[in-house]
């Protein structure tokens, strides 16, 4: 595959990437991002030439989204891009044109690296991947530091594999699919900011505490987490939504790494969402209750079959003789209604975790944090993102409202729980009570 994208010049979307160029607006693109820092400020020199090293080394991720009679598509180009300054919002909306086409972007400011990323590229593991080999090259060329590559860390002196480059969703697709359908579900409201505003609110505690509470309660720190988030979601839709017949069912949608279930190297996308939830019109819940029930339908969703079914669905729409001979402006119209009908509306916010990072000793000592964020998505306004990096969890809201009730209230209850949580932000009002 790697070959062949050099050869012809082009490459198909992943059939996961190819919702997003539809959903895109100038006001919304699904981006994400990872970041580290440094012992020292970030050297722009050397950064660019580590950018443009790395690039090379992922051919999957020097790309231009082109626009097909029937598909978009990816071409190749030889160049990489150019490293920006870092800004206060992060994960704004990317404008193409402005990022000379590149899907995606590296900022630093002072001792950060960063890499925002749009969802067409990649998904979560692979845009670590990419942020780590990155640093690991920049601290190459910069210290000559010796750092082993191998599980999590890229060569840049290696030659691309074909694995790396190839829609999985297609190598492990079946014939039986599971079409899913689901009510809509309550969204957080608020005063809308400027698409140029973006909050981020980050939440730090140690790791072996979160992991000690989940255990308490016989779940993964994911799991606990979700059931939080829904505890909170639950209290801030009944304060604002009268009678308790109008109320929404609660949902979180948890990405999945297929990746656990379906070996692949690749590093476009590869993961699935379930979405945990809640009925509130039966009642109020406790925690205890929450846990449960998230872990069992974490139990129920995430397996190997019904993950495959899933996807497999998803498949055989993008191999229909049918809707293959449909004009791209046609299909546009469809992949957005659907992305409306299937998409952000039946959840009410997003949580991904990707869980600990782990680098070699001779990087680790240069790397003094790392932290993800995911930029605030179509109608889920207020998102969550979490990433653990030498005894730290940091968990990171974004937000394109004003208000930060479900961050605080979050946060609170950690806080009661018996967590020491310190927050951040990039809005010095966000702190004020």
């Amino acid at each position: 595959m790697a070959d062949e994208l050099l050869r012809r010049g082009w490459m198909r979307l992943d059939n996961a990437a190819k919702i997003y160029p539809a959903a895109m607006r100038r006001s919304w693109t699904a981006l994400f991002r990872f970041s580290a820092n440094l012992t020292e400020a970030v050297d722009p020199v050397v950064l660019q030439q580590a950018v443009n090293a790395v690039t090379r080394r992922f051919p999957a991720f020097a790309v231009r989204l082109k626009r097909g009679v029937f598909w978009f598509y990816l071409q190749h180009t030889d160049r990489a891009p150019t490293i920006q300054q870092d800004v206060q919002n992060p994960c704004v909306p990317m404008d193409l044109k402005d990022n000379d086409r590149f899907l995606f972007r590296v900022r630093y400011y002072e001792t950060r690296i960063a890499c925002e990323y749009f969802h067409v590229l990649t998904d979560g593991t692979g845009g670590l991947l990419f942020l780590k080999t990155l640093v690991a090259e920049y601290l190459r060329l910069k210290y000559g530091a010796a750092i082993p590559r191998g599980s999590g860390l890229l060569d840049c002196d290696e030659q691309p594999r074909p694995e790396e480059l190839e829609d999985a969703f297609l190598r492990y697709a079946r014939p039986e699919t599971l079409p899913r359908a689901e009510k809509a579900a309550y969204h957080v409201r608020g005063t809308d900011e400027p698409p140029d505003v973006i909050h981020v609110i980050t939440g730090m505690c140690p790791v072996a505490e979160l992991k000690e509470k989940a255990r308490s309660y016989g779940v993964s720190v994911t799991e606990y987490l979700t059931a939080v988030l829904l505890l909170c979601l639950d209290e801030m839709q009944r304060r604002s939504v009268r009678p308790k017949g109008r109320l929404k069912p609660v949902k979180v949608c948890v990405p999945v790494n297929l990746r656990s279930f379906f070996p692949s190297e690749t590093v476009r996308n590869f993961a699935l969402y379930v979405n945990p939830g809640m009925e509130p019109r039966l009642g109020h819940y406790t925690i205890e209750e929450l846990t449960n029930i998230v872990h069992c339908q974490m139990a129920l969703e995430a397996t190997e079959k019904n993950l495959c079914a899933r996807f497999s669905q998803n498949v055989r729409s993008e191999q229909s003789i049918a809707l293959r001979l449909v004009p791209l402006f046609l299909k546009n119209l469809v992949m957005r209604l659907v992305f409306h009908q299937v998409g952000d509306r039946i959840t009410s916010t997003c949580l991904s975790n990707l869980g600990l990072v782990r680098l070699p000793q001779e990087m680790a000592q240069y790397v003094t944090r790392m932290d993800m964020m995911l930029g605030p998505l179509s109608q889920n306004r207020v998102v969550l993102a979490a990433l653990s990096y030498q005894g730290s969890a940091h968990l990171t809201f974004t937000s394109t409202i004003r208000e930060t009730d479900l961050p605080r209230a979050f946060f609170r209850y950690l806080v009661r729980a018996g967590i020491h949580v310190k927050v951040e932000s990039n809005n010095p009002a966000d702190g004020k009570e």
